[in-house]
């Protein structure tokens, strides 16, 4: 290996490239899946579809927000980690990155099945795609990115910022699109608005299944704790980003739901597996075929800045040794090569065992419960360090606002509809109790995998990264 340079993680990122970074991990899968979810659970209400959308925006906003404190209290890669084990202790952190592990591995195979979904598309115009030749294509797509993401950060650079370009045309162009519809005004076009509240009302539980399914259209605001180790003075540049893309976001959501809306029924939205390639059908017939390259293109690199970030915690986690020393090793490029290998594995099996919707449900329930317990210490901090001098406070309500909703977001569907497999999610979060214990609380070693780490060491190429400057 090369040692004419320094093996480590740089701060190499700046404004434009953190304001794309935050606008591909929102702009993502969410908004070409979800629009039917929350339709769904709105009982076909379009109304109230619309101002679940305004109000997952409130909460994204809010609970970016939250996360923003965090990771300019803490500017380094993984800095949720590093909160929680300061004001909750290592068990506590350690089941964070524990379930990390799963939500992560989660986001992705849910990407790159939304992904293979609309690349297969087009060649079944007049059904549904098959089960096996998307997830097969899901799991090539899924490694061939996590082989892009393992040659360095100049790789994702280029693609992420030709990405935001491209997802922001998309949407622009479905959104002019639907505007031009509602001008002409044509009945078809805008009877749907006109008694936009007419439709069977939903109950609290349906709300909150569509509230789950909207908000993970506007996920990813919290990925600045995961790179800002990455960042260039991330004090000034975290706030700047999320005040030009979170704005940016919420209108471009709701100007293309209600182009959605405009062009096709409920109906016809609920029957579609992909919403804007039906859409492009009957708004522009002799464009469709446009629609799914495009998309795909944008979803392939959201999914490669997934991978990216996605590692940074496992690899911090094993410098704090509560992860296997292999994981804290580096390649030629810089990259957490075996951190990358272990996510795109068990995206592999997320892929293999769920499907999407499920994904969503299990991945934002378990987010919600450890953001309630990142909203509780934040406020802990203020209880028990007043007078803590530290670069950013998020006004006080934001926290007991985000805790509210998402106890809203755990109880309700535990009470109004449960579901055993909510129980599985919360065994899944304790099994790690089963690892920490015995192998950091007692420290018990384990002779073999020191030696296969040694093994794997030589065969990737990769070793034990430069000490820091900081």
């Amino acid at each position: 290996m090369d040692r004419g340079e320094k093996i480590q993680l740089k701060r190499v990122f700046g404004y434009w490239w953190g304001t794309s970074f935050l606008l591909i991990n929102i702009i993502g899968a969410g908004i070409f899946v979800s629009p039917k979810g929350v339709l769904a659970y709105s009982c076909m209400n379009v109304g109230v579809s619309l101002c679940v959308w305004a109000g997952c925006a409130i909460l994204a906003m809010t609970s970016t927000l939250c996360s923003a404190e965090i990771s300019i209290s803490f500017p380094c890669s993984g800095a949720q980690y590093y909160f929680l084990k300061r004001y909750f202790g290592s068990t506590v952190a350690f089941l964070n990155l524990w379930t990390s592990l799963f939500l992560g591995s989660g986001v992705v195979a849910g990407q790159a099945l939304l992904l293979a979904e609309y690349s297969i598309q087009p060649f079944f115009p007049s059904c549904s795609v098959p089960k096996l030749p998307k997830k097969c294509l899901a799991l090539a797509m899924l490694w061939i990115v996590g082989i892009l993401t393992s040659r360095g950060v100049k790789e994702v650079t280029w693609l992420q910022i030709a990405s935001s370009v491209l997802k922001v045309s998309i949407l622009s162009f479905i959104s002019l699109t639907g505007v031009v519809f509602l001008i002409r005004g044509k009945k078809e076009n805008v009877e749907r608005f006109q008694n936009a509240f007419d439709a069977e009302l939903p109950d609290i539980s349906h709300l909150i299944q569509a509230i789950f399914q909207g908000y993970f259209a506007y996920s990813g605001g919290a990925c600045f704790t995961l790179i800002a180790g990455e960042l260039k003075k991330p004090r000034t540049t975290i706030p700047k980003c999320i005040f030009t893309a979170l704005p940016l976001v919420t209108v471009v959501y709701l100007l293309v739901n209600i182009s959605y809306l405009t062009v096709l029924t409920p109906r016809e939205i609920l029957s579609s597996d992909a919403v804007a390639i039906t859409w492009a059908d009957r708004a522009l017939p002799s464009l469709a075929w446009i629609m799914p390259f495009a998309i795909s293109t944008s979803l392939f690199s959201n999914l490669l800045i997934s991978i990216f970030k996605s590692s940074r915690p496992i690899y911090l986690a094993s410098q704090e040794g509560q992860l296997p020393l292999l994981f804290n090793t580096l390649n030629s490029h810089s990259s957490p090569f075996t951190a990358v290998l272990l996510l795109v594995t068990l995206g592999s099996l997320a892929i293999i065992l769920t499907s999407l919707i499920d994904l969503i449900n299990y991945i934002f329930f378990t987010r919600s419960l450890w953001s309630i317990l990142l909203m509780i210490g934040i406020l802990r901090r203020r209880y028990r360090e007043p007078n803590l001098s530290i670069p950013y406070k998020v006004f006080l309500p934001f926290p007991l606002a985000t805790i509210v909703i998402d106890m809203g977001l755990v109880v309700i569907p535990l009470v109004k509809s449960p579901n055993v497999h909510y129980v599985y999610v919360l065994l899944l979060v304790l099994s790690g109790l089963l690892f920490y214990i015995p192998l950091i609380h007692f420290k018990i070693r384990l002779a073999w995998f020191e030696k296969m780490t040694c093994y794997l060491q030589l065969l990737f190429n990769i070793c034990l990264p430069d000490v820091s400057e900081e």
